[in-house]
């Protein structure tokens, strides 16, 4: 998520005010209500800033502005404050607004101390006739569109509401190139249960960017629940770790991937051995072979996360299946050292 850039004086409402009776006490408010919200926000009281910067734009509003910038920052904030339900309803708000974010600034030269003064729009053509200034120049900011679209499927994927998905298409629709709503699309089919989808969105991502190592171990989890892409896995979870060495979870899924159901494999071992001991012998073989297969990937998981007692674990059993006998009294020191420290 974006840093909040909060540089915004409320210099313009003096001049919008100006006709009014009240208007510098409504000015002063607004002053003081946006610098409340601005050291709330930088102190990075989030929570106390959100509320601040909604009473600067019912404020503005009240007297004919509205303007919803504010209403951003607050959004901004309440989603900073972990305050995600808040945050949604505004974003959401925003979004079907049609808000944009785009401002122009108006900005004129004094001649006389040749200092660059912001104004209003109305004001800045009446002095467009004043001699004393110069370099009329406007300014628009960049829309913040696109990044109102990204955080809000962000918040409605993590709080896992279901009309994520429709948010995320209609950024889409908006921003057909958009990376970020394209991987927020991803998860929502996943979430959604499309897995067929949450596949082709994998392998559409990495068509783009081969070297994201996440989407191909996210590829690897959903080919290993199929048998006849188990193999597929085993070669996606290689291409994260290939791109990312220490990534913990590939070699662990690689490691169980080419072992397989070993608990079954055991269970039908023990069910030959008295009366076809053959053929126990034969699943006997494959099984070594398969954990032989894995002692690599398991060194590897061990490797990049040495204090995670699965991976010691694991560790241990390959080298019993293939007779290390030096490596599983290693393991099962660590694994007792890591057992007496709460490892998990």
């Amino acid at each position: 998520m974006k840093k909040l850039i909060l540089g915004i004086a409320i210099v313009a409402s003096a001049f919008v005010f100006g006709q009014k009776k009240d208007a510098n006490a409504l000015n002063a408010q607004l002053q003081e209500a946006n610098k409340v919200a601005m050291d709330a926000y930088n102190a990075k009281n989030y929570a106390a800033a959100a509320p601040k910067f909604i009473e600067v734009y019912d404020l503005l509003k009240a007297n004919g502005q509205d303007n919803k910038i504010y209403m951003y920052y607050a959004g901004l904030s309440h989603a900073l404050a972990n305050n995600s339900d808040q945050s949604i309803k505004i974003y959401t708000d925003l979004v079907n607004s049609g808000f944009t974010g785009v401002e122009t600034t108006y900005t004129a030269k004094e001649k006389k101390t040749g200092q660059v003064v912001n104004l209003d729009k109305a004001t800045w053509e009446l002095m467009k006739k004043n001699s004393d200034y110069t370099d009329f120049k406007t300014e628009q900011t960049k829309s913040i569109e696109p990044d109102l679209y990204e955080t809000l499927a962000s918040l409605l994927l993590n709080a896992k509401k279901p009309e994520a998905l429709t948010i995320i298409e209609k950024g889409l629709a908006k921003f057909p190139n958009n990376a970020k709503l394209k991987e927020a699309q991803t998860t929502a089919y996943l979430q959604s249960g499309n897995t067929d989808k949450f596949v082709s969105g994998l392998k559409e991502q990495l068509a783009k960017n081969p070297n994201d190592p996440t989407n191909w171990y996210n590829l690897g989890v959903m080919q290993a629940k199929t048998p006849a892409t188990v193999n597929d896995a085993i070669e996606s979870f290689k291409k994260a770790i290939d791109l990312k060495p220490d990534f913990s979870d590939a070699y662990q899924n690689l490691v169980y991937t080419t072992i397989g159901d070993d608990a079954k494999v055991v269970g039908e071992i023990n069910a030959l051995r008295k009366d076809k001991p053959d053929e126990a012998s034969k699943l006997i073989d494959a099984r070594r072979e398969r954990f032989a297969k894995a002692l690599p990937y398991a060194e590897g998981w061990y490797k990049a996360n040495p204090k995670s007692l699965d991976a010691v674990s694991a560790l241990k059993e390959i080298y019993v299946v293939t007779k290390n006998m030096d490596k599983v009294k290693e393991m099962k020191a660590k694994e007792a050292e890591l057992t007496a420290a709460g490892a998990k």
